[in-house]
């Protein structure tokens, strides 16, 4: 690693920060993973230790901080909702760049309301990991794979991320990239939640239910500018391993916070300002909302 390289700031080291922070470690890059405080603890003792198939096992003593470095390329990877509680300390570091990789479409704005000046740009990641404790990540699925929109395509921790072990595919709008991810993962969170089902058994449960949502959600993308049809999007979700269950159905199930509204209340907002009709999604998000 040169001195003149920033130092990468993975702000959210949950199971997809986590990882992304060991490889870039393992990789030689000048890493700091950021958290809460007992977080923070537990990585400067045991570091992060990741159990994949891919990638190998071991164990990186990653850097950690409550605080994100003045300067630093920045990788925020939390939840949605936690963006606000992270937004204030990324801003006052005063970042080289950010490269967001939170889920659904509405978080770009907030980012750049509170980093005038700073490149910001919204990418996708799919991924299966999950931690096995606070330092300990399982990666589960063969690949890590990233998409960046195009004007991201320079961005120093994308290149970081490509040199570190992931597939990297940079290409389109910003736009075309969150909605691609939104799109899939919005239908496969709401309908596997309703159903309390893995992805094969919710999908086929009520299948004018499922068309319905289908078509909201294509009607939803068109809308807002990255046109897909019903047809299109089933295929997608056709692909999708059917024993799959999503975030969004284990923290509701658990009672944890959780990304309804990231996701379904998203797409409520996107039909209403787009004068497009989602009784379907509001069926389910009125449902898992008076359960959680």
């Amino acid at each position: 690693m040169s001195a003149s390289e920033p130092v990468f700031a993975v702000v959210g080291p949950g199971a997809v920060g986590g990882l992304f922070a060991w490889l870039l470690s393992r990789a030689g890059h000048d890493v700091v993973a950021v958290g809460r405080p007992a977080t923070v603890a537990a990585i400067h003792a045991d570091g992060i230790e990741v159990r994949s198939a891919t990638f190998g096992d071991g164990v990186e003593r990653v850097s950690a901080s409550a605080e994100v470095p003045e300067g630093a390329s920045v990788i925020v990877t939390t939840k949605a909702y936690g963006l606000e509680d992270v937004l204030p300390g990324i801003a006052a570091a005063r970042p080289s760049e950010v490269v967001s990789f939170l889920n659904g479409v509405e978080h770009m704005g907030p980012l750049r309301e509170a980093l005038p000046g700073v490149p910001v740009a919204g990418a996708s990641v799919a991924v299966s990991a999950l931690r096995a404790s606070t330092t300990v990540i399982d990666h589960r699925s063969p690949f890590v794979n990233i998409e960046a929109p195009e004007a991201a395509g320079g961005f120093a921790s994308v290149r970081a991320l490509a040199d570190a072990g992931p597939r990297v595919t940079v290409g389109g709008t910003e736009a075309e990239v969150l909605w691609a991810k939104f799109r899939l993962l919005s239908a496969l969170a709401l309908l596997t939640s309703y159903w309390r089902q893995s992805a094969g058994p919710a999908l086929s449960e009520d299948p004018e239910l499922t068309e319905a949502v289908v078509s909201e959600i294509a009607a939803c993308s068109t809308a807002e500018g990255v046109p897909t049809s019903a047809l299109d999007l089933v295929r997608v979700l056709h692909s999708v391993p059917g024993g799959l269950r999503t975030s969004l159905q284990e923290d509701l199930a658990d009672g944890h916070p959780n990304e309804l509204d990231a996701l379904g209340g998203a797409l409520l907002r996107s039909g209403a300002r787009s004068g497009i009709p989602t009784p379907a999604i509001a069926r389910i998000v009125a449902a898992l909302g008076s359960n959680a």
